[in-house]
């Protein structure tokens, strides 16, 4: 091998990185960034260089979930550590967030690595009582997921806005706000895992099920009917049987868990307009809140004929399942 096709150093570290993204995704953390931006006014330069620190960390995130969470597919792609291996990936994610780190000191704000490291903080805080829960089979409460959403998906949220409040004079409270964002895309998420038909072609059948995951419509029913242990026993399998999957999403739908998440859904979409009409009104994020919302609206059900269907298509096509 010559010196022309020798992979560089950083070329080989961060090949798994630019493998995920290569994979179209939807960008969403970019948008929400851009839309706070209204009410914020952050200047230009400072705004691009916290966008591209909030979706280096996010994507460097997914590389380490779909590790933790065995998972198969990413945006409808083999995930990357099936490719590259585990620790080449593990080696990647955790150089890119010390990339993000050093992106972060050109803010030149004194603030700016005190809040990188709070919400880093926090998104490893909420992500390990996840996987805490799921496998020593601990069925959280609904309050207990509420609590620990707020630090595993409000972490990357509360980072973009929180650095980009370090330099704007637009001093509202937006945590509020944030906090029910936060909800609103993981619930929606879980719901979209067990019921969507796209979501399923990109992330592969019901995987939450396949994880062992308590996500929101799982955790309503072992609540709400304490006398079966159906749904236990199916996470406890951590089974790929797509009729014992079927079964389970047939079971949340007559348990009333999907009815159940579609309403907090709603409660939580209504929430989000009344703060934003609060804070003076943001047409663009009224309209990316309101496109996620379609999902638990008109959502093509994974079950029955659907199921049987996304369960038994090997060709997935490109798009990305994730919002966290």
């Amino acid at each position: 091998m010559d010196g022309k096709t020798k992979s560089s150093p950083e070329r080989i570290l961060l090949e798994p990185y630019k493998y995920l993204l290569q994979l179209p995704g939807k960008q969403v953390r970019t948008k929400l960034s851009q839309a706070f931006n209204h009410w914020l006014n952050v200047p230009d330069d400072k705004l691009q260089v916290i966008i591209e620190v909030t979706e280096m960390l996010h994507n460097a995130s997914l590389l380490i979930d779909d590790i933790e969470d065995s998972s198969t597919l990413r945006r409808g792609f083999p995930v990357a550590h099936s490719i590259y291996g585990v620790p080449s990936v593990i080696n990647s994610a955790n150089y890119v967030y010390f990339l993000g780190l050093e992106k972060v000191l050109t803010l030149e704000h004194p603030e700016a690595v005190r809040v990188f490291t709070r919400q880093l903080l926090e998104l490893h805080r909420g992500q390990g009582l996840d996987i805490h829960w799921r496998d020593t089979y601990t069925c959280p409460s609904e309050q207990e997921y509420r609590a620990m959403v707020l630090q595993k998906t409000g972490g990357l949220f509360g980072l973009a806005v929180g650095l980009m409040q370090l330099f704007s004079s637009w001093g509202r409270d937006l945590k509020p706000l944030l906090d029910t964002l936060g909800l609103f895309f993981q619930i929606r998420d879980d719901y979209a895992n067990l019921r969507s038909r796209e979501y399923s072609d990109n992330k592969s059948f019901c995987e939450d099920l396949t994880e062992g995951k308590f996500s929101f419509p799982t955790i309503h029913a072992i609540w709400s009917c304490p006398e079966s242990t159906q749904v236990q026993n199916i996470l406890r399998q951590r089974t790929d049987n797509a009729d014992i999957k079927r079964y389970c999403v047939d079971y949340l739908e007559k348990v009333g868990s999907f009815a159940y998440t579609r309403q907090t859904l709603r409660t939580l979409e209504e929430d989000t307009y009344r703060l934003i009409r609060e804070l003076g009104g943001n047409p663009e994020l009224e309209s990316l809140v309101k496109h996620l919302g379609r999902m638990h609206q008109e959502v093509e059900p994974v079950g029955g004929e659907a199921a049987a269907a996304a369960a038994g298509d090997g060709e997935a096509e490109a798009g990305e399942g994730e919002t966290q």
